[in-house]
């Protein structure tokens, strides 16, 4: 049965932390780092929370200099929330300890959703919640080892529509002291393909009253996370490849929630300046301006979905390697143009009904956890 969220819903709690509006930056490797988190937390006022790119626990305990620097957090971010990947529990354990130990967050996701092949191959991501036990053993540790913090798990609906795992997942998880859950509601196979199945995130709800439950999947706008919350009854919404080349997305979702009603269409003169204030946000960060711009390059066409700028002058932007250059490029644009219709719809990655990469065997028994170790364990972060 759907239940109708409040007018003015009720704010989010992970643990001693108010999130109002009750809204969630998805982690995206490559996307959520420290520069775009603060392009949304401007456009947001503060509000929110807003999780760092996914890091992987071997590369965290083994210090790796790339993932040192993805867990930096600027001083204005509170509460400081990160995103770990691993599939050991006590690789994930130690992590967890270190993150404690050394202050370095106030929260503490665990991912079990990406369906990317190089993760789900080595039965991460997720391919794991169908391995029950692993899964258990894997919150334990990270619970145990949190203390006082909050942890929360982001996972989708399942493998495929034949291998289901959000629900027993969803249970494991109130038995082993997690504070919130998020579900996506694709199957690994669907990958970003096809509509997200809201009903099994009201179903996962109705399954597990005791915690809150986050809804992710195909908000395109503040108008989709407010049907969202109504149509599922959910405590929340993640936002993810909706604020992609949109990060003044949060403002609109800050409006929405306290009902003010204003929505944010920049013209391509007022796109442009966030451009290149995100180039310049990457370069500072990076420590290296040409590395910023070349990191920037990707968000390019997220950012002009929609208006008209020829294919030609797309390429250029796409090859910029300076602020300059990237400056004088955006200035030849025709500015004036007014936000387009249209803009404000799918964008990211749409592929859908892929085969899953998985380990030999991994479907026959959902509880015969072998050959997953530490192994399994990406050497780097952002994947």
């Amino acid at each position: 049965m759907t239940t109708l969220a409040p007018a003015t819903p009720a704010p989010l709690r992970i643990g001693p932390h108010t999130v109002r509006p009750p809204v969630v930056l998805a982690p995206m490797a490559g996307i959520t780092n420290a520069p775009f988190r603060t392009l949304c937390r401007e456009f947001s006022g503060g509000k929110g929370l807003f999780v760092s790119e996914m890091i992987t626990t071997r590369a965290l305990v083994e210090r790796n200099e790339k993932t040192m620097q993805l867990i930096h957090f600027d001083a204005s971010e509170t509460p400081r929330s990160i995103q770990l990947y691993g599939v050991d529990p006590e690789t994930v354990g130690k992590a967890v300890r270190m993150i404690v130990e050394e202050d370095l967050a106030d929260h503490i996701d665990l991912n079990f959703g990406c369906p990317v092949p190089k993760v789900t191959r080595k039965g991460g991501g997720s391919a794991l919640p169908f391995k029950r036990p692993l899964l258990r053993a894997i919150l334990r540790e990270a619970v145990a080892g949190a203390g006082d913090l909050p942890v929360t798990i982001k996972m989708r609906k399942g493998i495929d529509d034949d291998h289901l795992t959000y629900l027993d997942a969803g249970r494991i998880a109130v038995e082993e002291g997690v504070t919130a859950v998020a579900l996506h509601g694709r199957t690994t196979a669907q990958h970003y393909g096809g509509t997200a199945d809201w009903d099994a995130v009201a179903r996962l709800k109705e399954h597990v009253p005791e915690i809150p439950v986050l809804g992710n999947g195909d908000i395109w706008s503040a108008d989709d996370a407010l049907r969202m919350m109504r149509e599922t009854g959910c405590d929340g919404v993640v936002v993810g490849r909706g604020c992609l080349g949109r990060p003044w997305l949060f403002g609109d979702l800050v409006s929405a929630f306290e009902g003010t009603g204003t929505r944010q269409t920049p013209a391509l003169r007022q796109v442009a300046d966030v451009m290149l204030r995100h180039a310049t946000l990457l370069g500072e960060w990076i420590g290296d301006e040409s590395r910023g711009v070349i990191d920037f390059r990707k968000h390019v066409a997220w950012y002009l979905k929609g208006f008209a700028v020829g294919s030609e002058m797309r390429r250029k932007l796409a090859v910029t390697s300076s602020l300059e250059e990237l400056d004088s490029q955006l200035r030849e644009l025709d500015l004036d143009q007014p936000w387009p219709d249209g803009a404000d719809g799918p964008r990211g990655r749409t592929s859908g009904n892929n085969r899953v990469a998985l380990p030999d065997g991994w479907l026959k028994d959902p509880y015969d956890c072998a050959g997953v170790g530490a192994e399994a364990e990406l050497d780097t972060s952002g994947g």
